[in-house]
């Protein structure tokens, strides 16, 4: 529906004072509310379930519809430095982020609130890992509430909206000037479509939140040089987070007087508590965000039968509403506090005992009930609001109620172990995964000399990841690693990064992996695997692991892995340990949705590099990990594909030998990605070898420092223009067209000038 009106409660009838009322979720209204609001500048990185806002602003961006401009970062870490940075140039900053994400960015945090620099960050929330799960809970909410930021919650799409527009606002008030979090939840919120209803024209938008305060600091003015973030000194300090904390409470006031301006022009209100049926509540639901909508139908049903309940849920967590909640629930004999997370140990989660102290301090003869509900997005139906009533009422009738307890756990099977999973295949033996390829070493040259049998023998060597997995149709990633796991002997434990080989390995408690794998956060898996290599060695040393148990190391990662990854892994190879880091280079974060990456190439579309009036694809060059990698001095480097499966077994071959007697390997990739790339699922194979044959992506190998190109097409008359490597993907077919031939030849220049250094240093092993 595209129905525009009149606000509610309003008697003008000028154009800018009408909504649009339609259906979107959460995210788009994030994003719909940036995109008014025109914010400066956008620092991101693609997570799940937030990565839709960044590419609801690229879409608007492409069409023309605001002029944010939007950079992609190599990390949430790197986001927030972004965001920070342009904070101090006194314009208006917007972010969105969610779990891990989040606690990836935290330490910038406390830095922005305490130099007291603006900005509006969505907080989408999810579980925090470990172990990696990807739905919505408050468990990275909790984190957050310490940082010194004020929070907003919006329980639904609506408000979404309205909290971005109030949340500028406040951020830039002068008794506040802090930076404010907007909390919804992840997927139940962020994703789940309601009737909302927006301004029709901008400039409604533009004139409430006004022109951009002028800031009292800014890093921008040469003329005025300012020192920002200074160290400082007992008292100083003290006398800093004073004021930050004054500022902090100043927020609830600043917002209640922001909302009430803002109902003037929406007609929408948002009070400190948002209360249901709470004039004469015996039994309350304390309860926060979307889930509290949900308990509403509990609450009628339990009227209708003569209980009194009723449910509090806050609109602000930070400042902590203490007053509001002493004078919501001043009268009520239980609340039970729900709380998406849990305070490990703390016998209740942080929202838990707030309540509690607010009213201890008013003596109220309330008893305080404790439930941790709903992790890892756990569904809340109005049964579970009625169950967690009914503990209410069961207290009140005398019976014995834990005052903290999880709902909605579900016993398990006692003979499962947790961490024992199987394939139900049986266990690989080194016998059986040897045998097949042999490396030889030259002990005049040192020059590896590989022996490799054909692909049809290959065969029978037994796969160590077993059919199952919930790849797409035509992924490439699997036989890409496949084909590299056909060159590794004997015995091996791998490591993935999260990304599309993560994910679509390991839903528990079943896996397709065959040996001992492990999965850590996405930026820190060439940490991790070093950690477990050298405790490998150093128990070898000991004698705890026998002389001649070998095992091969190797970390898997791709999905923009080496953006987030990249620092480890430079420290993982400025350290040397033997192991292999192994990229599928998929061109993007597809495990998200297909966000830009530092590894999309120049020009080609992805979610948030679009192509539209506005847009023609990633406006900058991919990266060149291998010969970044390779200027790390570890001992081997190489490329390869599926598509030349002999060259990538024999590049494996030499990769363990390397791993096992001098040190790190890297080693790139290239795979399919048809859903993304928009292509036919059956023409993966193809299509890269199409980007060899192009020298879009050359097979090469470095070995200690020197260059040897292990396919010329050139030399083999098989080189193809990189047009023809194009028009096999619907990603790039924009690149064809005549509007976009100076892109276009940009883009061959770059190939071409990456091929041409390669071939100089093949010609020169001294580059």
């Amino acid at each position: 529906m595209n129905v525009i009106e009149k606000q509610s409660g309003s008697q003008s009838s000028e154009p800018e004072k009408q909504q649009i009322e339609e259906f979107h979720s959460g995210n788009e209204m994030a994003a719909r509310a940036a995109a008014q609001i025109n914010y400066h500048l956008m620092g991101y990185f693609p997570i799940t379930p937030s990565t839709e806002v960044a590419e609801y602003l690229d879409e608007m961006r492409v069409r023309g519809e605001h002029n944010i401009t939007m950079v992609p970062a190599d990390g949430e870490h790197g986001a927030a430095g972004i965001c920070y940075g342009a904070s101090t140039g006194g314009g208006r900053v917007f972010n969105a982020t969610s779990s891990q994400g989040f606690l990836y960015m935290l330490e910038n945090l406390p830095v922005q609130s305490g130099t007291r620099f603006p900005m509006v960050l969505n907080l989408v929330t999810r579980a925090v890992s470990g172990p990696l799960d990807i739905r919505g809970d408050h468990s990275d909410l909790y984190y957050g509430l310490n940082v010194g930021w004020p929070i907003l919650l919006a329980r639904d799409p609506q408000a979404v909206y309205d909290m971005n527009m109030i949340a500028l606002r406040v951020t830039e008030h002068s008794d506040v000037r802090l930076p404010v979090i907007v909390a919804y939840d992840g997927f139940f919120t962020s994703h789940a479509k309601r009737r909302v209803k927006f301004f029709a024209d901008n400039k409604v938008v533009q004139d409430f939140v006004g022109p951009v305060p002028t800031p009292p600091v800014t890093s921008l003015d040469p003329r005025h040089p300012v020192t920002i973030g200074p160290y400082m000194n007992d008292p100083d300090q003290m006398n800093n987070k004073y004021q930050q904390s004054l500022a902090m409470y100043r927020a609830q006031k600043v917002f209640l007087d922001v909302a009430a301006e803002y109902e003037r022009i929406s007609g929408r209100s948002y009070g400190i508590l948002d209360l249901y049926r709470m004039d004469d509540a015996d039994v309350v639901l304390f309860i926060l965000n979307s889930a509290a909508d949900t308990a509403r139908d509990a609450v009628d049903e339990l009227r209708a039968r003569g209980i009194k309940a009723g449910i509090v849920s806050p609109n602000i967590i930070r400042p902590f509403p203490k007053a509001a909640i002493q004078q919501a629930l001043a009268k009520a004999k239980v609340v039970l506090v729900a709380e998406r997370a849990d305070s490990y140990g703390g016998h209740g989660a942080n929202l838990t005992h707030e309540v509690k102290a607010a009213l201890q301090e008013i003596h109220t003869p309330a008893h305080v009930l404790s439930r941790v509900y709903g992790l890892g997005g756990k569904e809340f139906y109005p049964a579970d609001a009625m169950s967690l009533f009914e503990m209410c009422t069961s207290w009140l009738d005398g019976e014995a109620v834990p005052d903290f307890d999880y709902f909605g756990v579900q016993p398990g099977d006692p003979a499962a172990a947790a961490m024992a999973l199987h394939t139900g295949l049986p266990v690989l033996s080194k016998e059986e995964m040897s045998g097949y390829v042999s490396v030889t070493q030259n002990e005049e040259t040192g020059e590896l000399a590989v022996k490799a049998p054909n692909l049809r023998a290959l065969t029978k060597k037994p796969r160590r990841l077993a059919p199952g997995h919930g790849a797409c149709p035509g992924c490439g990633i699997f036989p890409g690693v496949e084909t590299f796991l056909k060159g590794i002997e004997g015995d091996v434990v791998v490591l993935y990064q999260t990304g599309c080989a993560m994910v679509t390995t390991t839903g528990y408690p079943y896996t397709s992996h065959r040996v001992t794998y492990l999965h850590n956060l996405f930026q820190n898996g060439a940490a991790t695997l070093s950690g477990l290599v050298e405790m490998f060695w150093e128990k070898k040393r000991r004698g705890e692991i026998a002389v001649g148990d070998d095992i091969t190391f190797i970390m898997v990662t791709g999905d923009g892995g080496m953006d987030i990854g990249m620092g480890p892994a430079i420290g993982a190879a400025l350290r040397n340990h033997k192991m292999i880091i192994l990229e599928y280079d998929n061109e993007g974060y597809m495990n998200t949705g297909a966000q830009l990456s530092y590894s999309t190439p120049l020009g080609h579309m992805t979610s948030t590099s679009g192509v539209g009036p506005n847009g023609s694809g990633k406006s900058f060059p991919h990266k060149d990990t291998p010969q970044i990698m390779a200027a790390t001095n570890i001992p081997y480097v190489f490329t390869g594909t599926e598509a030349f499966p002999q060259d990538l077994i024999k590049k494996a071959a030499k990769a363990q030998w390397y791993a096992n007697h001098e040190g790190l390997v890297y080693g790139k990739i290239l795979i399919a990605c048809p859903l993304n790339w928009k292509s036919k699922d059956e023409l993966g194979n193809f299509i890269v070898g199409a980007a060899v044959k192009s020298c879009f992506f050359p097979l090469y190998e470095v070995e200690h420092g020197k260059t040897n190109i292990t396919y010329n097409p050139e030399e083999k008359d098989e080189r193809i223009p990189v047009t023809d490597w194009l028009k096999t993907m619907g990603k790039t077919r924009h690149l064809l067209k005549p509007e976009n031939s100076e892109l276009l030849q940009q883009f061959e220049e770059e190939v071409q000038k990456r091929w041409s250094r390669l071939q100089a240093k093949h010609a020169h092993p001294e580059l």
